[in-house]
């Protein structure tokens, strides 16, 4: 019932904005009564941060069952893939997790709970990027630079897919991979050595795209010039 109801919640707010996240609404829509949206979460904010948590644990489920590679950077191309396909199949949860839907009073989320996100979904791909490092593929990095460096790749391209400026069936083979790739190259992979790993996820690493060609946006969707 739980899950039921924050799949509920996120809905509502993802296609009628957060003014339709009323108790009855949230439970008409998950086909039970008022007393269960409080009986499972006590209130209305309660029920927010719990779609919030939701989205990170389906995340977390996600990555975990990418498993681990041998080969670091293709354990990393796994949990970009995890990622998409994360963003693809709960567009509604991602988008409360992250915000891209105005959610007024309810947005409010302490950094207790930021962090308990963090450990479930960054921190795991923080600790495949060390692999690398320690495996020498990639350059030592201080911090956690390097795991926002991936995130803000793989998470712009999720947000351009997501709004329908890239074409999920041609924009991973032009766009995300070669970004990977890119990333890897910059810091300090062999450029050979990161395609090789990462087509065992993606099939193929590149995919020539001439000077011209705007083939990874969708046609009646493209970005400014």
């Amino acid at each position: 019932m739980r899950r039921r109801l924050t799949a509920a919640a996120a809905g509502l707010v993802a296609r009628h904005g957060v003014e339709a996240l009323t108790a009855r609404r949230v439970a008409t829509t998950a086909g039970t009564s008022t007393m269960a949206v409080y009986t499972h979460f006590g209130s209305m904010e309660t029920l927010v941060r719990s779609v919030v948590e939701e989205g990170f644990d389906r995340l977390e489920r996600r990555f975990v069952a990418e498993g681990r590679h041998p080969d670091p950077v293709t354990h990393v191309a796994g949990l970009t893939a995890g990622y998409v396909e994360h963003a693809r199949e709960n567009p509604e949860l991602f988008a409360v997790m992250f915000g891209t839907v105005p959610m007024g009073k309810y947005r409010s989320v302490s950094s207790e709970e930021l962090a308990a996100g963090r450990r479930g979904t960054l921190d795991r791909a923080g600790a495949a990027l060390q692999r690398c490092v320690e495996t020498k593929r990639i350059r030592p990095t201080p911090g956690s630079a390097l795991s926002f460096r991936w995130w803000t790749l793989v998470h712009g391209y999720v947000m351009l897919e997501g709004a329908g400026y890239v074409a999920q069936d041609r924009g991973v083979d032009r766009v995300l991979v070669p970004l990977l790739v890119d990333f890897f190259v910059g810091e300090g992979d062999d450029e050979r050595r990161a395609e090789a790993s990462i087509s065992v996820i993606f099939g193929h690493a590149r995919s020539p795209v001439g000077a011209g060609d705007q083939a990874n946006a969708t046609p009646d969707a493209r970005l400014p010039q």
